[in-house]
Formats: C-alpha cells, structure tokens, sequence
C-alpha cells in the first residue's frame, strides 16, 4: 500500500528590505560626493550643463538602486540557500545548508540608520576553483539578520513549513535557548597594542590618503591648510637634525592616535560568546557593527599569532581555523590584540569542548614544544647570514672600486648581528608536539605564528626536501587540511621524526612497506 504524503510545499521567493531603495542610492552617491562637488563648483562659472550632469548621475544611481532591489531575490529551503538577482546580468547563486561554516552579520552607520544589516554566508566549496563559496544579502533588517543568522548555523532538522504564508517576513523563529556563555569582552589597557599592528599603521596611512585626494579633487592645496606652508618654510631653514626629528615626532604623533582610534571603532563593544546554537560569535564596531559566527563542529584549531612590532610589546592575536573564514587580514578574528597570556586563555577556551569520556583538554597552544634538531639551527644561521654575508663583501669591493662611496661597507656590518639574532629567534620559535586531540605546530622570526589544528582535520600531508635538506637529514612537513591557509607547516625536522610524527597524528594513513 502507497502511503500519500502529499504535494511537497514550494518556499516562496522573498525579496530584500524595501529600505534598501534609498540606502543603495545614498551609499553609491556618498562615493562621488568629491567628483559632484567638482563638477557643481565648476559649473557655476557660465557652463548651465554641468549642473544637469551632476542631476542626471544623482537619477541614473536612483533607478539602478530601484532596479537592483527589484531583481534580487531569495529564498532558504530544508537543503540549500538560493540567490538570484541581476537584470541585463543575471546571477544564479546557491549553497548548500550542510557546508555553511560562517554567517557574517555587519552594519555600516548607513546601514544602522535604516536598522538593516548584510548578512554575509560563507561555505566550504566543493568545486575547488575558489577559495571559499558563498553569498551575500545586502540588506535585511535587523531582525531578519539575526533570525537568518540562527537559523543558518543550526544544525538540527529544519522547522516544517506546511503553511508558508504565516511567515512572509521569514523563516519561524525557534524559541531562544539558554543564555551564550561570555569567552572574553574587550579590556580598555588593550589600547597599548594598537600602535603594534601593522593593519592600524596601515589604515592610518590609507585614511590620510583618501583625505588628500579629496582636498586635490576640490582644487584646495593642502600645504595652504592650517599654516603648513609656514611651517614647511620654518622647518626648512632649521638644521637637519632637528627638521627630521620633527617630522618625525608628529608622523609619529599621527600614527599613535590614528591608530588608537582605528582600534576603538573596530573593537567597541568586543565580545566573543559561545551560543546556545553551537557557535562562536564575536561582536564588535562602533560605526560600522560586525558579528561573525563561526559553527563550532566546524572549528578545526585555533592560531596565535605574533607579528615583531606586537611581540615585542608582550601581545598576540587569536584566529580561527575554519572552512568559509577569508584569507584577508581580519578573516578568522577572535579577538584585538591583547596580551600574550589573553590570546593563548582565549585560544583554549575556543577549543575547549568535553571529551566522550567527560575530559577536558588544556590549552594546547600552550604546550611545550619539542626543539628541533641542531642541523635545523644551522639552517637557521646559514639561511639569514650568507646573504648579508655576501652583501657585505659586495659594498667592499664598490668601496675599493669607487672612494667616494667607501661609507656604505661599514654600514653593512651591522647587519651582521642583526642577522644572527634573527637566525636565533628563527630557531626558538621552531617546535611542534602532539595531543590526544592537536597537532600543534611554531613557526616564524618576523611574524611567529602557533597553530592548534585538530587531528581529525587533517585530511593528508605534504613532505619536501631540498637538496640542502636532504644532506642535513631534514624534511618540511605540511599538514593538509581544508580550513585557514589550507596547510601548516613543520619546518627542518628529522626525517625519521616526520614519518613517526605523520604515523601518530593520523595512523594507518602511510602505505605500510614489506620487510
């Protein structure tokens, strides 16, 4: 007997916040406000045309935004995640609910004045032409956000949807479950690590730049602005050494209070949360909001990295290991830069989670690490030291050759300590070790980086040896895996430790040879 279940109920199609008709158009405008402004100040001087430019471009930005809304839907069924919008363009984009690993929620201030939010959803891509695969719906509101964001990540069977007209705004909402447990939340003494970051230097420098170039575009010469002519001409006629300090006092005076305040508007109100739905979530932003949410079954290991400037001042940054995080210099964020004991507590408690047999793993990250061998050292000092080594002699013999330029060899020399400390750091940070659970792994001088990568998200390994390796009895291991960089390296270590470290981590995984 054939039982009827009936005709299967179609999700209906749902489209974005009707607001986004005025955000779209305000944002896209915002971006030519220093070309508008030149063509209406220009115009002004006898041409009527120009004017009728500037409102013409104002019309054709309003209708693309009224077009784009009106061609963008989306709807989210029991397997998949749909997207089609574009009109003379068409895009067809869908993503399967099982391999969505992150759902990042942001608000620019346009944005939260209309109370709307893009909702950014990323997944593994099975394809392997791109890095990551996913979509992004630019906007819904707020509560729609957050509504998609729980429902996107939850990984029990999906609500039945028998009556669908009851929910023309979106997808029921579950009943909300206990109260997300408090990881870390942001700690103001923070704010000593901001001028360490190299990504605060740098937007430091790009917000300068973006100023310059408006005040170019409006024909207004900055060097006329606030007495900097005067200055110039001030500092000009005073001796050398006291021209360049103060130059370099206030670009240093600059890069220590733009970037304090580059941290405040990125880190404000930074909290990083484990959720009732199995997630990590980390919410930050004064201006421009942010909420990333990462599925903790999906968590592969955690990175603590060091960067020289932030090292040297004792701090450190966490990130997250998982399908779906972008390799860009805020992907995978768990946390600003802190002190070093806040990222290692902060990595552990990430990774933290109760073993079948009630257990619970300390924080692996800070493990100690087994040296590796002393031929890997001898790399170490060879590596840095040959071609400073080499330069060196290069500027002895332009010093011999030409007179006038005999200054530049005794400058070279003192690269030569710098290079042996730098083959010394080199050397200490190499270390790897094995957990129950981890493969932890240490590397780098300028930029040290420790990665806790889960065993069972090691999919295959990767062993080279350079000619100068193989006679130093040295093999650079890979671990393989599909989350962060996609591999991690283990530097110079022996080769009979690789093949027993590899047989470890993942057994049975190396072909089994015949005596």
């Amino acid at each position: 007997m054939t039982v009827s279940t009936g005709p299967a109920v179609e999700v209906p199609w749902r489209r974005l916040d009707p607001r986004m008709v005025v955000v779209e158009p305000v944002r896209t405008l915002i971006k030519f406000v220093p070309v508008l402004l030149v063509v209406l100040i220009t115009g002004s001087n006898g041409d009527p045309v120009r004017p009728w430019i500037t409102l013409g471009i104002g019309v054709l930005v309003v209708v693309a935004g009224v077009v784009r809304w009106r061609t963008t839907r989306y709807r989210i069924t029991a397997e998949r995640v749909e997207l089609h919008s574009g009109w003379l363009r068409r895009q067809r984009r869908s993503v399967p609910r099982d391999r969505i690993r992150t759902v990042d929620l942001t608000a620019s201030p346009l944005h939260r004045a209309f109370r709307l939010s893009v909702v950014a959803v990323r997944a593994a891509d099975p394809g392997g032409e791109h890095r990551h695969g996913g979509l992004t719906l630019d906007a819904v509101s707020t509560a729609e956000a957050e509504t998609l964001r729980r429902e996107l990540l939850d990984r029990r069977a999906p609500e039945p949807r028998d009556a669908p007209a009851e929910h023309p705004a979106g997808p029921a909402v579950r009943p909300v479950g206990p109260a997300a447990e408090e990881l870390a939340r942001l700690q103001w003494s923070w704010l000593r690590f901001a001028p360490l970051t190299f990504s605060s230097l740098a937007g430091v420098g790009a917000i300068a730049a973006a100023a310059f170039n408006v005040l170019n575009e409006l024909g207004v010469d900055p060097s006329e602005v606030g007495g900097v002519d005067d200055a110039a001409e001030r500092l000009a006629a005073a001796p050398l050494w006291l021209a360049v300090g103060v130059v370099g006092l206030a670009l240093l005076v600059v890069a220590v209070v733009g970037s304090v305040l580059l941290f405040t508007e990125r880190w404000w109100g930074y909290r990083l949360t484990r959720e009732a739905d199995g997630t990590l979530r980390v919410r930050r932003g004064l201006l421009t909001t942010r909420s990333l949410s990462v599925a903790e079954e999906r968590l592969r290991g955690v990175g603590v990295h060091e960067p020289l400037l932030l090292r040297a001042g004792g701090g450190a940054q966490t990130r997250a290991l998982s399908t779906g995080l972008g390799r860009e210099a805020q992907g995978g964020v768990l946390q600003p830069p802190a002190p070093r004991a806040e990222a290692h507590r902060v990595a552990g408690a990430a990774l933290r989670r109760l073993h079948p047999d009630g257990g619970i793993e300390g924080d692996p990250t800070r493990m100690p690490l087994l040296p590796h061998p002393p031929a890997a050292r001898r790399r170490r000092y060879t590596r840095a030291l040959v071609p400073v080594l080499v330069l060196v002699a290069v500027a002895a013999l332009v010093g011999r050759a030409w007179p006038g330029l005999a200054w530049i060899w005794p400058g070279t020399l003192v690269l030569v300590p710098l290079a042996a400390l730098l083959a010394a750091d080199r050397y200490r940070a190499l270390g790897h070790a094995l957990t129950p659970r981890y493969l932890i792994s240490r590397l780098g001088g300028l930029s040290r980086r420790t990665v806790a990568l889960q065993r069972a998200g090691v999919i295959g390994w990767t062993v080279r040896q350079s000619p100068f390796q193989r006679r130093a009895g040295l093999v650079t291991v890979q671990a393989v895996t599909a989350a962060g960089d996609g591999g991690y390296h283990i530097l110079d270590i022996g080769a009979a430790d690789a093949v027993a470290l590899v047989e470890a981590a993942t057994p049975g995984l190396l072909p089994r040879t015949r005596d």
